[in-house]
């Protein structure tokens, strides 16, 4: 029996001892070495019903990961097996099999951003959605009922009804995910907008609320001046006067506008053209950000009733039509004080 341990049970021992040892060492060194990447990030998407197997193996194919046996195991051995996320993912350079690991079992996805631009129109907004390669596309813009009765709004136009920002998602995610998170958020400004309103404005809705804030959102080139433009605006609808602003004329022209108004284009009746209808058109023109909303809801307090661009971005100012004629040669016309 000590002749049977010594020459064939000791040595087996022993031997045994070594694999386990190098094997040991080797998982160790594999776990700490960085994987393969022929360039500084690898994408890839995890979808519903994928396994650790399944992620692992593809790794190892795309010439990511080494021995994916080993991820296997080692994902078994802690439970994150289970815990893998569908998603989107990266790896970025300098990440080690376990790294991976822990991204995928935390559902630690790759995230992306995209601004949308105060006084864009909502055409705008789905074109520059639409346009991104990470975003899925499944709304149809030629058909804004649908996107409409998706959100359960209660208009009839998607004109201003979503909220400028940058917005961070998910490759993968949809237009509509990302739109819906803009309405819900200018439906919660508008109101709270419409709730702090100067009780003296002559609007008789948060809709209008929101109508004004696009024009004046159109309107304002110098921030400073934002408030002052909602209170000609203001003014202007207390006594009746035209509100005469050439951003409702340009989106009531559509595609013919091409860059410039004539004045047969101001002559020209559509239901945005407020050189030739009274009052607010009846949409929004563009989607407003919140200074103008807030600005359309707490305008300034003053007698102005005339503006006219100084060419710098700024406005100048007149309580009467006569100054008002006197800025427009000065600044427009050009022919003096």
């Amino acid at each position: 029996m000590k002749k049977l341990f010594k020459y064939f049970l000791l040595p087996l021992f022993l031997l045994g001892l070594i694999v386990l040892g190098a094997a040991s060492y080797y998982s160790y060194q594999w776990s700490k070495t960085p994987v393969t990447l022929q360039d500084s990030v690898f994408d890839f998407h995890i979808k519903r019903g994928d396994t650790m197997r399944s992620v692992a193996s593809m790794l190892e194919k795309e010439g990511i990961l080494k021995h994916s046996d080993l991820l296997i195991l080692y994902s078994r051995y802690t439970g994150q097996d289970r815990m893998i996320k569908a998603g989107a993912y990266e790896i970025k350079a300098g990440d080690t099999p376990l790294d991976v690991l822990e991204r995928i079992a935390s559902g630690d996805m790759t995230h992306r951003r995209i601004a949308l631009i105060e006084g864009f129109t909502t055409k705008q907004f789905i074109e520059r959605i639409q346009s991104n390669s990470d975003i899925t596309v499944t709304i149809d813009p030629n058909k804004p009922e649908e996107l409409l009765a998706k959100l359960n709004s209660p208009y009839s136009s998607l004109e201003g009804l979503f909220y400028p920002d940058t917005y961070v998602f998910v490759p993968g995610d949809t237009d509509f995910d990302i739109l819906r998170r803009a309405y819900v958020q200018s439906q919660n400004y508008l109101q709270d907008s419409w709730e702090q309103r100067d009780p003296s404005l002559p609007l008789k809705s948060p809709y209008e609320l929101l109508i004004l804030a696009s024009i004046i959102e159109k309107e304002t080139g110098l921030a400073s001046d934002r408030d002052t433009i909602a209170g000609v605006f203001v003014n202007r609808l207390k006594v009746g006067m035209l509100l005469q602003t050439d951003p409702t004329v340009i989106y009531g022209m559509g595609d013919k506008y091409e860059g410039r108004i004539r004045k047969v284009d101001l002559q020209t009746d559509t239901p945005w053209n407020t050189y030739t209808r009274a009052g607010l058109p009846p949409t929004p023109i563009a989607n407003p950000g919140l200074a103008a909303l807030k600005a359309a809801s707490q305008p300034e307090t003053h007698k102005y009733y005339y503006f006219v661009s100084r060419g710098d971005g700024s406005s100048e100012f007149a309580k009467d039509l006569q100054q008002h004629n006197r800025n427009v040669r000065r600044f427009i016309l050009n022919k003096g004080n």
